[in-house]
């Protein structure tokens, strides 16, 4: 059985800390039970955001190796960036493979999307399957270069053992493409 709970209302909002990259705001919270809260999110701006697993061929994987500041540490994933003003989540996505892995896609299958800890952050990703790559370059906005890699995808047990690929979104990512690849296959 189902419970459809009615939304809680939100009786005031502020801004408590704001940088350039982040805004923390606090709600004030009243349930239809009478209960009230306060509550602090990480304030949404943007659009949203792609990660893409790009094939190579039918069997090989893209990843890529880049510093990530909340670990400080380097990490293993799948291409991922803003969507910017104007564009759409397929062209965000192709953007994104011309430049961190230098290839653009033939074909971009919408696979899902995903939250980021929707308890505090109004943050959605769009997943994309990438098929058809060809090379292309385009300027991104990295301090470095990416590192490319390569993984059959036959071999991501192997993948998810690594001590660097352990971001949830590309776990997903991985698995839901995975699945999206194996239907295909059945259907053939």
């Amino acid at each position: 059985m189902t419970i459809k709970n009615r939304l809680p209302e939100i009786t005031d909002r502020r801004m408590v800390a704001k940088s350039r990259f982040f805004a923390i705001e606090q709600i004030d919270l009243a349930f239809s039970n009478g209960q009230t809260r306060e509550y602090e999110r990480m304030a949404g701006a943007g659009r949203g955001a792609v990660m893409v697993v790009p094939m190579l061929d039918k069997d090989t994987m893209i990843l890529v190796r880049e510093y990530c500041a909340g670990t400080h540490s380097y990490e293993l994933g799948f291409p991922k960036g803003l969507i910017d003003a104007g564009e759409s989540g397929e062209q965000a996505a192709n953007r994104e493979l011309q430049e961190e892995i230098g290839y653009g896609a033939e074909q971009l299958v919408h696979i899902h999307d995903v939250a980021m800890a929707p308890a505090f952050f109004n943050a959605h990703m769009k997943i994309y399957l990438a098929t058809g790559l060809y090379p292309s370059k385009l300027e991104g906005d990295e301090p470095e270069p990416l590192e490319v890699v390569t993984w059959p995808l036959a071999d991501y047990q192997s993948l998810l053992s690594q001590g660097d690929f352990n971001e949830a979104r590309s776990i997903a990512a991985l698995m839901l493409v995975r699945d999206q690849l194996t239907k295909q296959q059945e259907l053939k």
